[in-house]
């Protein structure tokens, strides 16, 4: 079924097919590329200029002289400087010109602080703010959002001046989750978006390179900086056979992750081609995309077909799509062209999965599932099933979803575990209310939460289990780290299809498989589910809005103000970060030497510390409580070298700050993997801290802790971290940063001989700057400076 090879030919030009017909791609060759045509029905003056990406390919392939993957296409045509630009895939430093920037409520109060200290009067290149994160799962959702207004009040009126003040699209509570959002008004095909939220890569379904980056990396395009990225490698996942039956396209990306593993794809774009691609629906290809971020890639996408235009067409967009088709043949790989690992992947063969616990990495087919959990000892009884968030919240994920409880119910039997429902945007809960399926999920014991993100991200006031209660809960989300879902740890989270949630939910348990196991319906009879059903869009042919959520920035911004209380707990204007003095480091204490997975979770919690995201020294509060000491095995409980106690990490590295004694960090493999959450590089910048030394780091991570001034570093020779005790000293010799050579840490063992130990960096000219100057905002500000 599955074959892994490197560097070999992509696919033959595909078929298309739908429906289980075969179609092809209605391309108009000669059609001009000189239209006009918007980006979406928000903006008027926003255009897709597929004529100048057509220039800027015609210059690299001139250059380059061979076939290019789908993914260097997009990222070539959006080149600075398409003639002078080096170009070598997993080396280069790309600097490019995204379409767009988007950003989460979260994320977007930091990112709009840092933009308010550049001086701009307007944002340079489209950019929309998405009201998410801060509604809390409680009861319900129309009084969880009504609770998450009131409660956020202060953040959402800054958000909401500030975008009108700064011309920014401001997507208001309840309107949806950013992705889904995204998809629905903004992704086009060859298109290039950054967003603030490691799940931006949503959008690849279709067919735009959508990234997800820190706050400063979306500060720097919409203040018109070209926006910098390490050239990604390509890695191919080619699709034949066509899924049927409880087979979903999120058991590809289920089974990918088992493949590449949580940073298997670090680095790396992942490119799905091939005639499998054509069975997959415009939402179903989004799916696949969003959870791309758990394998550590820069992004996936697939390429333009008749499937993306569908949904352009039924979300009012069909200019959008005609307009793609004049440019087709760009907006898939080139024949012949090579991937540096490629993966194949026979969907007529592919079971459902189910993946975790702990880590979404950990694949099981469902045949094989129960045995699992029998031989691991996981906690049998499912206690919820939830269902939606960014990742699986489309019209066709909820029509399949309500197929199967409608069945259940056929029978007279509701769900036995607890039951939510998520959906993912307004226009989704309006649309699947107009048409039954809500009143269905619902029926069958569904409580139904706000269009936002609410549980997967640890938004979720929990009552069924007490916290170090074990317990079983699955979902249809993305990510399963420890205690993520509802900050118990002892929580034993499952990622699968909506189909699979809601078939367990039936059952209660774990050991449950709908493929072979019968349930017993109220008339004492035995039946087996029917395999799920539903359209990947309305037969209506249309979506319902829902309620208009959508503010537009003003005509006239002069007048608006944006108030920022100096006795605010929630926002805090910034001060610059110092810069750099000039001089190695000498004598400096290791705050924590983390033991193992070390996520953006671990360093920066989300669930309730949410609400501190504009606040960085209260946000600083939670910086590496998550983390797991080497030295003790426990979280949060470091020693204090200068006085002997032992305490909190945050009140530690507080003491340290105080008495002008920077210090570091040792972490493991894939250190900061999970979310683009910057707070984790901006805390311990903010606590004094100096450097962060580790076996590896995740990508958006990495360029985080750069863009603050923090060193992030890596032992050249990753067993050297077992040399490294959580007593030692460390001096840091910064006067040999300098790209491409080493970096010499001298380690002071509190009983033993002085030893060096290589480090490395992947710092390029323009990011020794930012180390210099005390952070890459800071080198904005003075280049300004330089102008004026």
């Amino acid at each position: 079924m599955l074959a892994s090879r490197q560097l070999l030919g992509a696919a033959q030009r595909r078929a298309v097919i739908q429906h289980g017909l075969r179609r092809t791609m209605a391309t108009a060759s000669d059609a001009s590329l000189d239209q006009k045509v918007t980006q979406n029905i928000h903006e008027k003056n926003n255009f897709i200029n597929y004529k100048k990406m057509s220039e800027n390919l015609a210059i690299v392939r001139g250059r380059l002289n061979r076939p290019l993957t789908y993914a260097e296409k997009i990222l070539y045509s959006h080149l600075d400087d398409p003639h002078g630009q080096e170009i070598e895939r997993g080396s280069s430093y790309l600097r490019l010109r995204p379409d767009r920037v988007a950003c989460q409520d979260a994320t977007a109060q930091m990112a709009i602080l840092q933009f308010m200290s550049a001086g701009m009067p307007s944002v340079a290149n489209p950019t929309t703010v998405h009201c998410d994160h801060l509604i809390e799962a409680q009861i319900g959702g129309d009084k969880d959002l009504a609770r998450a207004v009131s409660i956020n009040k202060e953040v959402y009126d800054f958000l909401a001046t500030a975008c009108a003040k700064y011309n920014i699209g401001f997507w208001k509570p309840g309107s949806g989750i950013i992705h889904q959002i995204l998809l629905e008004n903004y992704a086009f095909p060859g298109g290039l978006l950054i967003g603030t939220d490691s799940h931006t890569p949503n959008a690849g379904g279709l067919g735009m390179c959508a990234i997800g980056v820190g706050g400063a990396d979306a500060v720097d395009v919409m203040a018109n900086l070209p926006w910098e990225l390490k050239a990604p490698k390509v890695i191919g996942v080619k699709l034949t056979g066509q899924m049927s039956g409880w087979t979903s396209p999120k058991d590809i990306i289920l089974k990918v992750a088992g493949i590449l593993t949580v940073k298997g794809g670090t680095g790396a774009i992942v490119e799905y081609h091939g005639p499998g691609v054509n069975g997959i629906s415009c939402t179903g290809m989004a799916t696949i995309c969003n959870m791309g971020a758990e394998i550590g890639a820069t992004t996936s996408l697939f390429p333009f077909n008749d499937r993306m235009y569908d949904y352009l067409a039924v979300t009012k967009r069909k200019d959008i799509g005609d307009f793609s088709r004049a440019y087709a043949k760009e907006l898939r790989e080139d024949e012949g062209a090579e991937y540096d690992q490629l993966i194949e992947i026979n969907l007529s063969e592919l079971e459902p999965h189910v993946n975790g616990p702990f880590t979404p990495d950990l694949a099981t087919p469902i045949s094989k599932f129960s045995e699992a959990v029998k031989a691991n000892g996981w906690p049998e009884e499912l206690k919820v099933g939830l269902i939606g968030s960014c990742t699986n919240s489309s019209y066709e994920d909820m029509s399949r979803a309500a197929s199967i409880a409608r069945d259940a119910l056929d029978h007279g039997i509701k769900a036995k575990a607890l039951f939510t429902v998520t959906p993912g945007s307004e226009q989704i809960r309006a649309t699947i209310e107009r048409d039954g399926q809500l009143a269905t999920l619902e029926e069958f014991g569904g409580m139904v939460l706000a269009n936002a993100c609410g549980p997967c991200i640890g938004q979720w006031d929990r009552k069924d289990v007490k916290k170090g209660e074990a317990n079983s809960i699955i979902s249809s989300y993305n990510r399963n780290f420890t205690g993520r879902n509802d900050a118990n740890p002892a929580t034993h989270a499952f990622v699968t299809s909506p189909d699979l949630v809601v078939a367990m939910t039936i059952a209660g348990s774990l050991h449950f498989n709908p493929l072979t196991d019968k349930l017993v319906g109220a008339d004492g009879k035995e039946f087996l589910l029917k395999a799920p059903s539903g359209n990947g869009l309305p037969e209506s042919g249309s979506f319902d809005p829902g309620q208009n959520t959508y503010q537009a920035p003003p005509a006239e911004r002069s007048g608006v103000s944006v108030a920022v209380s100096p006795t605010s707990d929630r926002l805090q204007l910034l001060e610059p970060f110092k810069a750099w003095d000039g001089k190695d480091a000498e004598n400096l204490p290791i705050l924590i030497k983390c033991d193992g997975k070390t996520t953006t979770d671990h360093i920066s919690m989300a669930g309730p510390w949410l609400k501190y995201r504009g606040h960085l020294d209260n946000i600083s509060n939670n910086m590496l409580i998550g983390a797991i000491n080497s030295a003790n095995g426990e979280a949060n409980k470091v020693q204090n070298y200068t006085t002997g106690e032992w305490d909190a990490v945050p009140a530690t590295a507080r003491d340290y700050k105080s008495k002008n004694i920077p210090w570091v960090v040792i972490g493991d493999w894939n250190y900061g993997e999970g979310s683009s959450r910057e707070h984790a590089a901006l805390e311990p910048r903010h606590l004094g801290g100096l450097a962060i030394i580790t076996r590896s780091f995740a990508r958006i991570h990495e360029t985080n802790l750069k863009k603050q001034g923090m060193l992030p570093l890596t032992f050249a020779n990753p067993e050297d971290y077992d040399k490294i005790k959580p007593e030692d000293k460390v001096d840091l010799l910064c006067t040999e940063l300098e790209v491409g050579k080493p970096f010499t840490m001298r380690v002071h063992p509190k009983d033993g001989k002085t030893f060096e130990v290589k480090l490395a960096h992947t710092y390029n000219a323009p990011q020794v700057e930012w180390f210099k100057n005390g952070s890459a905002l800071n080198t904005m500000a003075k280049a300004n400076a330089a102008k004026a």
